[in-house]
């Protein structure tokens, strides 16, 4: 009899390496179904997976089958119609009364399909595959570990550095306490005898005289404190230094600013490629950042700071002054987000329609006062006419910010993902 022993180090998760070569086999599969769960979700909506379906025939392996070899004589009784040579006709497509895989469908058509659940990091892996943030090296990311040293009490070991000599002080105190206490004690007392002995009329002991006596006592009483004297004022065990050790700190979190122009020529069409837009955007940054905030500002001829519900849905509308939304962008960061403990990073959408005077002093701020304190800052124009003169001034923004500012244009929903996709493409080194 034969034993297989699995020595596979896979611990309890002996399934994790069949499951990783089964991604990646249905890769194309799962990556389309992540792109389709994307317009269906909320922008902080991803504390969950997706459901993945794989038509069957995908999931088909290949198997080996005994093939009819050989020549065969077969007997086939009850045969009353063919006689040998005879030509068997082909009977019709579909009308077969065999059982099939599954139940038909009613209209006809069907597909029989294995589902499954993929994680949420696998989700986000899937989505945002080859793509990375930019400029990370100006800070460090929230899932990189951060340390820094704390206090936690005393070493018998270390530098001259963190000596801590208060308390060495006080063990060698301590320490000459304890082993000269006996001693001490016992001079004490043999002084009190030859305070008496010196002051008594007779010898104490007859067998000696009254002064061999007393030189006896002094003697004692020198070679005990001698003893004491010798007791090393601090030893190396007194030396005690100041231990730290590493303790992990929350190292920078993000922040994400969706700018989105509300303006009358922003029809529904254009709030839904924006929503979908800033959705990528969310959960590209929460898959580098355990800790991220959304600040939602919507804009016309003024900007406002609104939740998720009111950026999207709320029917306000006006003329269009883009400068109010970097504005009040700036002066959030500066009230709210300090540029030395958040990454920030900023999204904006619009259709490009703005107020000729206004497009310079946008490209002004921005130049002055927001991208020197920002990661990265894409803009996105959705429309599929010429540009407007927003565009124009941000592409002079471009040159002067190659690497923390980029601009691109969606005319239809199926170009989403490519341009976020240009947009944070892994640069070579």
């Amino acid at each position: 009899m034969t034993h297989v022993v699995d020595r596979r180090l896979n611990g309890k998760n002996k399934s994790a390496v069949n499951r990783e070569r089964f991604l990646r086999r249905y890769r194309h599969h799962i990556k389309k179904a992540v792109a389709e769960a994307v317009h269906r979700r909320s922008i902080t909506d991803i504390e969950r997976g997706e459901n993945v379906s794989i038509p069957s025939r995908d999931t088909d392996e290949p198997i080996f089958h005994h093939g009819q070899g050989g020549k065969r004589e077969m007997v086939h009784p009850g045969n009353k119609e063919f006689v040998t040579g005879d030509t068997v006709p082909k009977p019709p497509s579909g009308g077969g009364q065999g059982q099939g895989r599954g139940q038909a469908s009613p209209d006809g058509e069907g597909m029989d399909e294995f589902a499954f659940q993929i994680t949420q990091e696998e989700f986000l892996d899937f989505l945002f595959d080859d793509l990375e943030l930019p400029n990370l090296a100006r800070k460090k990311l929230k899932d990189t570990e951060a340390f820094k040293y704390v206090r936690s009490g005393f070493s018998t070991q270390g530098i001259p550095a963190k000596l801590d000599v208060v308390r060495s002080l006080r063990g060698a105190h301590a320490r000459r306490l304890g082993l000269s206490g006996a001693r001490r004690k016992k001079i004490r007392r043999m002084e009190e005898e030859l305070a008496a002995l010196k002051s008594a009329p007779e010898d104490l002991d007859p067998a000696f005289s009254h002064e061999d006596q007393i030189k006896a006592l002094e003697d004692e009483i020198a070679d005990l404190k001698a003893n004491v004297r010798r007791i090393p004022f601090i030893d190396e065990i007194d030396l005690r230094y100041r231990q730290h050790v590493k303790k992990p700190q929350p190292a920078t979190s993000a922040v994400m600013f969706c700018l989105m122009d509300v303006s009358g020529s922003m029809t529904q069409m254009h709030k839904d490629i924006a929503k979908r837009f800033f959705i990528l955007l969310y959960l590209f940054l929460k898959k580098n950042y355990k800790k991220i905030e959304v600040v939602f500002i919507r804009h016309h001829t003024s900007a406002k700071e609104v939740d998720e519900e009111e950026f999207f849905y709320s029917r306000e509308t006006g003329g269009t002054i883009v400068s109010s939304a970097l504005k009040l962008m700036h002066k959030i960061i500066e009230s709210r987000y300090s540029p030395a403990e958040w990454n920030i990073y900023a999204a904006q959408a619009s259709d490009g329609d703005n107020w000729n005077d206004d497009s310079p002093i946008c490209s002004k701020l921005l130049a002055d006062s927001i991208l020197p304190l920002v990661q990265y800052y894409a803009y996105v124009e959705i429309t599929p006419q010429d540009h407007q003169m927003l565009w124009y001034e941000y592409e002079k923004i471009q040159e002067r910010f190659p690497q923390s500012f980029a601009l691109q244009q969606i005319a239809d929903p199926g170009e989403i993902y490519p341009v976020f996709r240009q947009l944070f493409e892994r640069k070579a080194a």
